[in-house]
């Protein structure tokens, strides 16, 4: 089993609802949320499996000592704690092949938020196995980049961190068009939109390959 924090909006919020359907699958529930579609299914397939999210903390295997009911309840004493961040405008946006939304401009509070739960919750993570580091293609990082895989598992935190919602896995060169256009219909409505990041979802690996699904979503409660 592996787990994950990540951030996504509650699920029946406008934003879950409609990424949801996009990718064919809600993470809350597991359920299949609409018709098969041979267009845009292959699109998906990575993102669907995961979950509509924003990544804080990657997903990690629970180190020795350490159980699910123990990093639930640290992550709710977490959230408890923490004061929402306010984004004034999300966009669609190309991050190398693949779409996403994104901040419309950095935001420091988010940053940090990143960065504390990051830090953490790495007490809780087994370290990466050779294997692991090996997936992540340290070849391909930069020499900080794969210093933050040797030390935290993931080689895109802090100053390589980039809040970003997945919509699509790897898209060709001649699909980015016509992509990008379903994508621009579907997530009008939250075009320069705000988005408010008040809280933190536990999300859960069942098994190697296996959709994750969310375990809790505990919101932000400090005044």
């Amino acid at each position: 089993m592996r787990v994950a924090i990540y951030f996504t909006p509650p699920a029946a919020a406008p934003l879950a609802r409609a990424a949801g359907e996009w990718l064919g699958r809600d993470a809350f529930h597991g359920a299949a949320t609409r018709p098969a579609d041979p267009v845009i299914d292959p699109l998906v397939a990575g993102p669907a499996r995961y979950g509509f999210h924003a990544t804080m903390r990657a997903p990690f295997t629970l180190a020795k000592g350490f159980d699910l009911a123990e990093l639930d309840e640290s992550l709710a004493g977490f959230a408890a704690a923490r004061q929402a961040v306010r984004l004034p405008a999300i966009q669609l946006a190309r991050l190398g092949r693949f779409f996403a939304l994104v901040p419309s401009a950095p935001s420091l509070d988010l940053a940090e938020l990143e960065a504390d739960t990051v830090r953490t919750f790495e007490p809780f993570r087994r370290a990466a196995t050779d294997a692991e580091i090996a997936k992540r293609r340290p070849q391909d990082l930069s020499e900080r980049q794969r210093t933050h895989l040797r030390d935290f598992g993931y080689p895109f935190v802090f100053e390589d961190f980039r809040f970003h919602m997945t919509l699509t896995g790897p898209v060709d060169e001649a699909q980015t068009e016509t992509v990008h256009a379903l994508l621009t219909d579907r997530f009008a409505a939250f075009e320069g939109a705000a988005l408010l990041v008040d809280g933190l979802a536990l999300f859960v690996e069942p098994a190697p390959g296996e959709p994750f699904r969310v375990h809790s979503l505990h919101p932000f409660d400090a005044r």
